[in-house]
């Protein structure tokens, strides 16, 4: 299936790119877009003990891919010090989110970014981060990726699901910070299955909200809220969607009901909005 991938970002350029994508899971962690800074300010030189620190750091985020979802480390003193974290989804498997976090590792200081002292890589089923200054604690609105096919609910449905599409949605932000504890394999994450039955028509709508555990509940709600508003903003008449932040994860699907669907029949992989670019 061809996949179209538009950039949409009033101060920001990106470059495009075709690949081949499908909707189901597939063996191999599925790339949908590295960021990487492009200040010159924040390039660094092949013999910089950055360079070092960073595949330290990288090497590190490696070996405790296995022991959970989320792991952050810091390496080396500054001017140096690199700071870096890895997200699994929190329906994967270890070995799904090892596999995930390897390949991301070795991926993101490939092409423009291998001299980025910032860089930030998503996969279907994970991301990857670095950079020169701290981001733990903190929210932020990008960059982002959106996901959704060109596959559309059916008009007769689409008011009432937005309703019941954000309704859901608040409901798991909300229950998603009592699941805050570091105790747990997978804090900050929820994921719901419900039959909804509609005057024209009946189906299933799985919903799944996390947050990265650096952040505190009220941070970990303010970004699923970005995540929520973003998707109502850009593909709520979509069938489903994944939304990828920084700092949290916002995914939806439907089953059960015919779709409306364009022409060609493609998908689409949406990036709306970055804060740098490959």
């Amino acid at each position: 299936m061809a996949i179209f991938i538009r950039y949409t970002a009033p101060l920001f350029c990106f470059f495009f790119l075709f690949s081949l994508f499908s909707h189901q899971t597939m063996s191999q962690p599925q790339h949908m877009h590295t960021f990487c800074d492009d200040k010159l300010s924040d390039n660094f030189t092949q013999t910089s003990s950055y360079k070092s620190n960073r595949e330290t750091l990288l090497s590190s985020l490696r070996d405790r891919s296995s022991l959970g979802t989320y792991s952050n480390a810091t390496i080396g003193l500054s001017p140096d010090t690199v700071h870096g974290m890895f997200l699994c989804r929190g329906d994967l498997t270890k070995t799904s989110c090892s596999d995930c976090v390897k390949t991301a590792t070795l991926e993101i200081t490939k092409n423009n970014c291998t001299y980025r002292k910032t860089a930030i890589i998503y996969y279907e089923e994970c991301m990857v981060r670095y950079s020169n200054v701290s981001f733990f604690t903190l929210v932020e609105d990008g960059p982002y990726v959106v996901k959704y096919p060109v596959a559309f609910f059916p008009t007769s449905l689409f008011s009432s699901f937005q309703k019941t599409l954000s309704t859901k949605l608040e409901q798991l932000i909300i229950l998603t910070s009592s699941k805050s504890s570091l105790s747990s394999s997978t804090p900050y994450y929820v994921k719901d299955k419900s039959r909804v039955n509609d005057f024209e028509g009946s189906y299933t709508l799985d919903t799944m909200v996390q947050c990265s555990p650096d952040l505190d509940p009220a941070n970990c709600s303010a970004c699923l809220r970005l995540a929520a508003q973003s998707v109502s903003g850009c593909c709520t008449n979509a069938r489903w969607a994944h939304f990828y932040l920084p700092k949290c994860f916002l995914k939806y699907d439907t089953t059960g009901l015919p779709s409306s669907q364009s022409p060609s029949g493609a998908s689409s992989i949406n990036v709306m909005k970055g804060l740098y670019h490959s």
